[in-house]
C-alpha cells in the first residue's frame, strides 16, 4: 500500500474549473512555487504553454485576481523579442510531469527540466540545462496569473545572486491593491544581468533577467507584505539548503499532516481521499513574516508572539466542513486561525467574511463568520477568548459597520431584526464584490442558521437573554415561507419579499432573484437548525421526504448512482440559477444528503452520498466545482469516513455508510476507529446496525465529546435497502436547536 504522500496527485482539479494548483507547497504555506498557464487561477491541465513559475496561489478560489506574483521562467539562447510572458512563454510536455505534495516536475522546451518546491514562506525551483548549454533566467514582476492586474512594479538587482523588489496586485473579486515584498536569491552568481521596462513604475512589463554558465540553477523566493527586511529575513528558511534538501524537508512536513488519517481501500481509491485531504491542509495561508509581524487590517505591522497569523478565509464556502475538520485533526492550527480572526476584529473594527491578505473583500453574503467561529468554540479552540470572541460575535449579529468602515458586515440588519426578514434590494449600495439585500431571501436563511448557532454559545456563557433572542432569530426563515407558490408539484417555497413585507413579484422557485449562487429549491433546506417546522411547512414528513426524493433524483440515482449524479443533478461549476435539483458543485446545499437522516429516512443520506462520491475521481477534471479554498475536498473526507457536521454549534457529525472497510484518525485525545466490515465503494450500501465503544447505538450522530479522547465506531452495511431500518425510530435523528 503506498504511503498517503505517494498517494496524492496535485493534478487532481487544475481542469474544469477545480481552480486548484500542481505546484509545491508546504502545509498552510504562505508562498508557493506552481506553474502559470492562460488560466485565472494559474495553471490549467490543457494549457499547452507555461508562461513561468509564480510565488502565490490560492486553492479551488473562483474569482479572477489570484496572484501568481514574481514568475520565474527559465530560457536558453538569445533573451526574447518582448518581455511579455503571453509570448515567450514555454511550451511543455506532461510526460515525465511530477505534481506530489512539495514537489513538481516539468520538462519545458529548449531541453530544461523545471522542478519546484517550498518552504513556509519561499517558493523554489531548480532548472537544469541542456549539457554544456548556458541558461538565462526572466523574473516578471510586471505580470501575474492571468486577469490578476498588477497597478506598479520595481525590481532591482542587488548583487549578483539576488533581486528584490515589489509587486502591486489587485486582491481577489475585485479588493483593493495590496502590496508585496519579495527577494529571489540564486545559488550561484549571476553572469550578466539587466532589468526590463525600467526600475519602478507604474502597470506595465517590467523585470530582470540574468545569465548563468552551464549547470543546474536553484531559485529560491520569499515574500512579505511587511517590507523587504521581512522578505529578506524569511528568505533565510531556504537560504544555506540544497533544492533535495529543501525538497525532502517539505515532503516530510506533508507525510507528518497526511498521515493523520488512515483509510483502507484501492490505490485509486486512496489517491482521491489523501488529495481531498491534501488540499484541505493548503489553507488558510500563514500570514505573518518568520519573526513574527504582519500586516493587520489597520495597515499597521503586528507580531504574532508564540503563535502563527493566518490569512485568506474563504468563510462562507468553510464553515460548512472545512473549518471542523481543520479544529478535528488540527486543534492547534484552528486555535491560532481563531486567534487570526479576533485580530482581524481588533483591528479592523469587525468579523469578515472573505479576508484576502489584510483587506476585506465583502465577497459572498449571510453571516459566516459567526457559524464559523461558533464552531472553534464549540471544538476547545476558543478557550481562553470566550467572552472576546462572543462580545464580537454579537456585535456582528445586531449592528451594522458604519459607513465609513471597509467591511459590510450584516447589512440586512435592519430589515432581519425589524422585521424577520433581508429585504431583497438589488439597488443597495454595496462597498465590495457583494451585498446582502441584493440577495435577500438567502441572507435572511443565512443569517438564521447564524442565529440559531450563535444561540448555543451564548447559552453556555451565561448569556441567557441573548440565547433567547437568537433562538427566536433562529426561526425566522419561517417569514419567507410562501405557501401559495407551487413548482414541480410541491406547494410551499421560501420566497423574497421587499421592503414593506410584500412578496417579491414574479418569483418562480427555480429563478436567480433573491438567492445567491443557488435557488429557492437548493436553499430551502437551509433550516438544518429547524427541520420540524420545515417538514410541518414541505407538507409533513411523507411531503418532506417526496420533495428530497425529487431533488437528488433518487429513483434514478437508486439505478444509476454515477449517471444521476452527472447527468441529473447540476452539471458545471458556476450553473446557479434555473435549477431544481442538488448542486454539489457549490455551498448553500452541500449538507442536504443528510436532510434525510433529520426527516427519519437515513438510509438514502448514504445512497446520495456514494452517489456523490462519483463526480470525485483521479484525474485533472476530479473536484466538483472550484475547490473553494478546500471546503469541496473537505466535503469528500468526512463524507468518506461516513460523518458529516450538518448543525453549527451543535458539536454534532451525523452518520451514513462509511466508503472504507478501515479509516482512522489520530486525534491529540486519541484515535478515532471507524470500521465497516465489507465497504464497497463501487455500489450502493446503508447502514443496518451501529456500534461505539461497545455499545450498540440506534442514532445516526455522535457527539464531539464522545470523539475527541477517542472511540471506535463499528458500522454493519448492507446492499440491500429493505435491511437498512436503522436508525428510522423516535430518538434516531438529533432533535433540533430551535423551534
Amino acid at each position: 500500500m503506498t504511503s498517503p504522500l505517494a498517494a496524492v496527485n496535485t493534478f487532481i482539479g487544475t481542469k474544469d474549473d477545480g481552480n486548484t494548483f500542481p505546484g509545491a507547497s508546504m502545509p498552510f504555506g504562505k508562498a508557493q512555487s506552481s506553474p502559470i498557464g492562460s488560466h485565472y487561477a494559474g495553471y490549467r491541465y490543457d494549457d499547452p504553454v507555461i508562461r513561468g513559475f509564480g510565488h502565490f496561489f490560492l486553492s479551488g478560489a473562483g474569482c479572477w485576481e489570484q496572484g501568481g506574483l514574481v514568475s520565474i521562467l527559465p530560457i536558453v539562447g538569445p533573451l526574447p523579442r518582448t518581455f511579455d510572458h503571453r509570448v515567450y512563454g514555454a511550451r511543455y510536455t506532461h510526460d515525465g510531469e511530477v505534481g506530489k505534495p512539495g514537489y513538481y516536475r516539468v520538462a519545458l522546451e529548449g531541453g530544461i527540466t523545471a522542478e519546484c518546491t517550498a518552504t513556509l514562506r519561499c517558493g523554489v525551483e531548480r532548472f537544469t540545462f541542456p549539457d554544456g548549454v548556458g541558461g538565462t533566467v526572466l523574473v516578471n514582476v510586471g505580470q501575474a496569473n492571468d486577469k490578476e492586474p498588477v497597478f506598479a512594479s520595481a525590481v532591482r538587482v542587488v548583487d549578483d545572486r539576488t533581486i528584490a523588489g515589489t509587486v502591486t496586485a489587485q486582491a481577489f473579486c475585485g479588493g483593493r491593491p495590496y502590496v508585496t515584498h519579495f527577494t529571489t536569491t540564486f545559488d550561484r552568481p549571476f553572469l550578466t544581468s539587466g532589468v526590463w521596462g525600467g526600475a519602478s513604475g507604474a502597470s506595465g512589463l517590467r523585470g530582470a533577467w540574468v545569465t548563468f554558465p552551464p549547470g543546474p540553477v536553484t531559485a529560491a523566493t520569499a515574500l512579505s507584505q511587511v517590507d523587504p527586511e521581512g522578505a529578506a529575513r524569511n528568505l533565510e528558511e531556504a537560504r544555506g539548503k540544497s533544492f533535495d534538501a529543501l525538497r525532502a524537508l517539505a515532503e516530510e512536513a506533508w507525510l507528518a499532516e497526511l498521515s493523520s488519517v488512515e483509510v483502507s481501500g484501492s490505490d485509486v481509491d486512496r489517491t482521491v481521499f489523501y488529495t481531498a485531504l491534501y488540499h484541505v491542509l493548503l489553507q488558510p495561508l500563514t500570514g505573518d513574516d518568520v519573526d513574527g509581524r504582519y500586516r493587520g487590517f489597520d495597515g499597521r505591522v503586528h507580531v504574532a508572539d508564540g503563535w502563527t497569523y493566518h490569512e485568506y478565509f474563504s468563510l462562507w464556502d468553510t464553515y460548512r466542513g472545512h473549518n471542523q475538520l481543520l479544529a478535528l485533526l488540527r486543534p492547534g492550527r484552528a486555535r491560532d486561525v481563531g486567534r487570526s480572526l479576533l485580530a482581524v476584529h481588533e483591528q479592523g473594527g469587525w468579523l469578515p467574511r472573505w479576508a484576502y491578505a489584510n483587506q476585506e473583500t465583502n465577497t459572498m453574503t449571510g453571516d459566516p463568520v459567526t457559524p464559523f467561529l461558533v464552531d472553534l468554540w464549540r471544538f476547545g479552540a476558543l478557550e481562553g477568548v470566550e467572552e472576546q470572541a462572543y462580545r464580537a460575535l454579537w456585535e456582528n449579529a445586531s449592528g451594522v459597520p458604519e459607513a465609513g468602515s471597509r467591511f459590510s458586515g450584516r447589512a440586512g440588519n435592519p430589515g432581519y431584526l425589524a422585521h424577520g426578514f433581508v429585504p431583497h434590494d438589488r439597488d443597495f449600495p454595496r462597498k465590495g464584490q457583494d451585498v446582502d439585500p441584493h440577495h435577500g431571501a438567502s441572507a435572511t436563511l443565512e443569517y438564521a442558521l447564524a442565529d440559531a448557532s450563535l444561540s448555543v454559545m451564548a447559552e453556555a456563557l451565561g448569556h441567557a437573554e441573548d440565547a433567547a433572542a437568537l433562538r427566536a432569530r433562529g426561526l425566522n426563515y419561517r417569514s419567507l415561507w410562501d405557501r401559495a407558490v407551487s413548482d414541480r408539484g410541491f406547494t410551499g417555497f421560501p420566497r423574497p419579499r421587499v421592503a414593506g413585507g410584500g412578496w417579491l413579484p414574479s418569483f418562480t422557485p427555480q429563478g436567480d432573484d433573491g438567492f445567491h449562487e443557488g435557488t429557492a429549491w437548493q436553499y430551502q433546506w437551509l433550516v438544518q437548525q429547524d427541520v420540524p417546522g420545515l417538514v410541518e411547512r414541505l407538507g409533513g414528513a411523507e411531503a418532506a421526504a417526496a420533495r428530497l426524493d425529487d431533488f437528488f433524483a433518487y429513483e434514478d440515482l437508486v439505478d444509476d448512482p454515477a449517471g444521476t449524479a452527472r447527468n441529473r443533478w447540476v452539471v458545471g461549476a458556476y450553473e446557479y440559477y434555473n435549477q431544481f435539483r442538488y448542486n454539489p458543485n457549490n455551498e448553500p446545499d452541500l449538507h442536504a444528503p443528510w436532510m434525510y437522516v433529520l426527516v427519519g429516512q437515513p438510509w438514502k443520506t448514504s445512497a446520495v452520498v456514494r452517489a456523490a462520491h462519483t463526480l470525485f475521481v483521479d484525474g485533472p477534471a476530479g473536484v466538483t466545482g472550484n475547490d473553494d479554498l478546500g471546503q469541496m475536498s473537505a466535503w469528500y473526507v468526512l463524507s468518506a469516513l461516513g460523518l458529516y457536521p450538518v448543525v453549527p454549534g451543535t458539536g454534532q457529525f451525523l452518520l451514513h455508510a462509511p466508503r472504507y472497510e478501515r479509516a482512522v484518525l489520530h486525534l491529540e485525545g486519541g484515535d478515532v476507529v471507524v470500521t465497516a466490515a465489507g465497504a464497497d465503494p463501487g455500489v450502493l450500501q446503508y447502514v443496518r446496525g451501529l456500534v461505539v465503544d461497545g455499545e450498540v447505538r440506534d442514532r445516526a450522530w455522535v457527539e464531539l465529546e464522545e470523539l475527541r479522547d477517542g472511540a471506535v465506531l463499528e458500522f454493519a452495511v448492507t446492499a440491500d435497502a429493505g435491511e437498512a431500518d436503522w436508525a428510522t425510530g423516535p430518538g434516531g435523528a438529533p432533535p433540533p436547536l430551535v423551534g
